[in-house]
């Protein structure tokens, strides 16, 4: 495995991970700045490293790239990757736009390489049991979803996630996840209905909410917010005929989360035992590549949330880069 971007991610979310299994390996690091990157690959024992993401992609020993770049770069050197015969785990939010996240998927289909969105979250036992528990009907029929994850992030020259122009805003880097917990949760792609952001002085939203409408009847309320202040909520609440379900924290469940069904005067709170949600992230895209299991990200999902991405800015009145 190769990692483009000498990224902070990188280590908890790939490097980690691969050392506790002994059928991987992380064997390179690019950047743009050859001494970061050599830096990098001293700092966390990554044998080689190089210059330019070019010669990464063209790397004779690595099956499997990391793109842990800033979004802006996923579009153009994922399809390059895919190109040269590699497997990529993308990290979210997929591309800048549902365009390049159609060319991005077109690419993967036409190479027959695959092609992965890193939603870590998924791969994690306790959505499963999200599913699972909404599929066997415990809290009746799905009516409604809210959504939300936030945590404030601090501008500073440099910074992607304030930076427009690299894919920065709230909905992109975590509103993101909020979109796909609730289209995962409902099965269907939903209408937005109404949306509004607060801009900071250099353009990127730093909230959004969004009002959406599945198939059904079924509403989401969704809100993500990176503003200073803005303490850590990773919430998702679905209600039911019957009852309603509560997820505390289904975006790193190994740090501390809870499930609490409540159905009538009955209530259920438990956990779901795994590992960290990278390294089921890992191990599923490991399985993809050697057993050609079915992908949980990436393809028509990874299409369907960046366009509802897009249309959630657009309800908003916000430009796009």
């Amino acid at each position: 495995m190769g990692i483009l971007g000498a990224a902070k991610i990188a280590p908890q979310a790939l490097i980690e991970p691969a050392r506790r299994r002994d059928d991987c390996e992380v064997v390179c690091v690019a950047a743009r700045d050859g001494h970061r990157a050599s830096a990098y690959a001293r700092q966390h024992g990554i044998p080689e490293s190089l210059g330019s993401y070019e010669a990464l992609i063209a790397h004779p020993g690595i099956d499997l790239i990391y793109n842990a770049l800033p979004p802006h770069r996923h579009a153009d050197l994922t399809i390059a990757a895919l190109e040269a015969g590699k497997a990529v785990l993308c990290e979210k939010p997929f591309a800048m736009n549902a365009d390049e996240a159609r060319a991005m998927t077109d690419a993967a289909a036409r190479t027959g390489r695959p092609l992965l969105e890193a939603f870590h979250y998924r791969f994690h036992p306790m959505f499963d049991d999200i599913l699972t528990q909404i599929g066997n009907g415990a809290i009746g029929k799905l009516c409604a979803i809210k959504a939300e994850f936030s945590v404030a992030i601090k501008y500073r020259p440099g910074e992607l996630r304030h930076d427009k122009a690299l894919g920065g805003g709230a909905l992109m880097d975590l509103g993101c996840y909020a979109l796909h917990w609730a289209r995962t949760v409902a099965g269907s792609e939903p209408r937005v209905t109404q949306a509004t952001s607060k801009l900071s002085e250099h353009g990127v939203d730093l909230v959004t909410t969004a009002q959406l409408e599945f198939s059904g009847g079924v509403t989401a309320h969704v809100r993500t917010s990176m503003a200073p202040g803005q303490r850590f909520k990773a919430l998702l609440a679905i209600q039911g005929t019957e009852g309603i379900l509560v997820a505390r924290n289904p975006l790193h469940p190994h740090r501390g989360h809870s499930i609490t069904i409540r159905k009538g005067l009955s209530i259920r709170r438990y956990t779901v035992p795994g590992e960290t949600t990278y390294d089921h992230q890992l191990a599923h895209m490991i399985d993809v590549l050697k057993t050609n299991a079915p992908p949980l990200t990436g393809g028509a999902d990874a299409m369907a949330n960046m366009a509802l991405v897009d249309a959630v800015y657009a309800a908003a009145g916000v430009a796009r880069p």
